[in-house]
């Protein structure tokens, strides 16, 4: 799982970092929002996490960006104890959870665990990009027509509607696509790649995904 995380107190964030790495987790971590919309923009995560209380942009003024820009991750706030008005406010802008400072690494991580066994309640039922909906639950794409997807190819297009606009390496996609596949390779990747773009042509959709079989995948309107 890769985490964003977002705080501007350099030993919290050496701690924070430290731990979750030591747990197995890819970690980019950054020390204020505006370093984060941007890491957000250009990469896909699975988990941001984001301090309220930062300089150059706060975790709020953050939240609010990547929200705006389309961008779906989990998004776990860091707040001190009087920040309550701020942890009603982040909720509303999109934030799904927070964390209340001081708080133990062992909450932390069993947090990013319960996130992990419940990935389906993060991920919206319906997402859209341009001129195309995937009904992630009836596994159905629309455009002008619609097409029934196989479950895999719905996993896909889902990850790809999660990071639209983001450059995805074929080794992202079969770690969060085919994770549990040991016999999964590039070759796999491309062939579904290739149905899906077989799909969003019969649908007669704007949307393509675009790359090359080995490369990088972007999903563009």
């Amino acid at each position: 799982m890769k985490i964003l995380v977002a705080e501007d107190e350099p030993q919290l964030l050496r701690v924070l970092t430290v731990a979750m790495e030591h747990a197995g987790y890819d970690v980019d971590p950054v020390d204020n929002g505006l370093k984060a919309v941007e890491h957000a923009k250009e990469n896909s995560y699975d988990v941001i996490m984001l301090d309220i209380m930062m300089p150059v942009m706060d975790g709020i003024t953050a939240l609010k960006k990547i929200r705006e820009s389309g961008d779906k991750t989990c998004i776990l706030m860091l707040t001190a104890k009087a920040e309550v008005d701020d942890r009603v406010t982040g909720l509303d802008s999109g934030a799904d959870d927070y964390l209340t400072k001081p708080f133990s690494l062992k909450e932390l991580l069993a947090r990013l665990r319960s996130k992990e066994r419940r990935e389906d309640d993060f991920t919206p039922n319906k997402l859209e990009l341009g001129d195309v909906t995937l009904n992630v639950s009836k596994q159905e794409l629309v455009s002008h027509n619609s097409i029934r997807l196989s479950g895999t190819e719905t996993q896909l297009m889902n990850y790809f509607l999660l990071n639209q606009n983001k450059e995805l390496s074929t080794e992202e996609l079969l770690n969060h696509v085919w994770k549990n596949d040991i016999d999964a390779n590039a070759d796999v990747v491309w062939i579904y790649i290739s149905y899906l773009r077989q799909k969003l042509q019969s649908i007669q959709s704007s949307v393509r995904i675009e790359g090359d079989k080995g490369g990088s995948y972007k999903l563009v309107k």
